[in-house]
């Protein structure tokens, strides 16, 4: 669980809900193609240039650059990160229109509008830039919109996120909605089948994950339709930790068992985490937290599991 996300909510003056509202890396192949409810090979894994499982990390915008996902490298010239992931939007709920609205915060705020200095050169060097979605201790999340209306207008507001700021794609996870606040509904089985249904309709050539925790991770199947023949992606929540998200219809190419907090978790348990998922032939390797120092020698213990190639840190 992480340990720091609250401070999104405490920092997030107030204002500005909105109703609107690689070339792939040398590495690994990120191009999503359009899914179908019998899809389950996912995502293309054949590597281009260099063998492994594709790198994800999480930047907490508060107080770190997500351009720093962009700055480290393998010692051959590949980026490290193939995916970076905004930390985080949230999901607001208005009491008047009784409705989730999308929220984003100051930091995040001034990420988006800055798309062509914050964005687009992490798109340039062949990285996907994903918006994570998070509760905002409102009783408002993806786990219990109370009809396939409410959960297709708040996958409207997240396409047009998406297509507004350039976007690769959106992220979710299940934490901190507080369910039950402001009279709002306790987590259903149908709501997030339906989100993530009305989002890959939307957008068909994007990415969608789904953080394994919370609610939504115990309610993956509604009425024949499954969230793994939906989303891309799938990645544990416990860093430090190595764990099989159980999502149905996800290849484990498209799943990713090892987590590590880099300011947290150990080098050695990292290392050995990496290990694991390469012996496992897993296809993610998920990084939070990654901070505006350097941590290239860190870095390195991963990517020699890996890769069998260090970590190098550009100007």
């Amino acid at each position: 669980m992480r340990k720091t996300s609250n401070s999104i909510t405490k920092a997030s003056v107030a204002l500005l809900g909105l109703s609107l509202l690689f070339t792939a890396a040398c590495k690994k192949d990120l191009s999503p193609t359009p899914k179908t409810d019998n899809d389950a090979s996912k995502l293309s894994t054949n590597a281009i240039g260099v063998s492994g499982p594709k790198g994800v990390c999480y930047v907490e915008v508060n107080s770190n650059d997500i351009l720093n996902v962009g700055k480290y490298t393998l010692s051959t010239g590949q980026p490290l990160f193939d995916i970076g992931i905004i930390f985080a939007a949230n999901i607001n709920y208005n009491t008047s229109t009784q409705k989730a609205e999308l929220f984003f915060n100051p930091q995040v705020t001034t990420v988006l509008n800055n798309k062509a200095t914050k964005i687009q050169p992490l798109q340039a060097k062949g990285i996907k830039v994903l918006l994570s979605i998070l509760g905002n201790h409102q009783g408002a999340g993806i786990s219990n919109f109370p009809n396939q209306a409410a959960a297709q207008a708040f996958a409207q507001l997240l396409a047009n996120a998406v297509n507004t700021y350039g976007l690769d794609g959106i992220d979710f996870d299940d934490e901190y909605a507080d369910y039950g606040t402001n009279g709002t509904g306790q987590p259903n089985s149908s709501s997030f089948v339906y989100l993530v249904t009305a989002l890959r309709q939307l957008m068909p050539n994007k990415i969608i994950s789904f953080y394994f925790y919370g609610p939504a991770a115990s309610r993956l199947s509604f009425n024949g339709v499954t969230v793994g023949s939906k989303v891309d992606y799938s990645w544990n929540a416990i860093y430090g930790s190595y764990s099989v998200p159980n999502v149905p219809g996800l290849a484990k190419s498209n799943l990713g068992p090892a987590a590590i907090d880099i300011q947290s978790t150990s080098s050695s348990t990292a290392a050995s985490l990496a290990t694991q998922t390469v012996n496992n032939s897993y296809g993610i390797y998920l990084y939070y937290n990654l901070p505006n120092t350097d941590v290239h020698t860190y870095l390195s213990s991963v990517s020699n599991a890996l890769y069998g190639k260090a970590t190098v840190k550009l100007p």
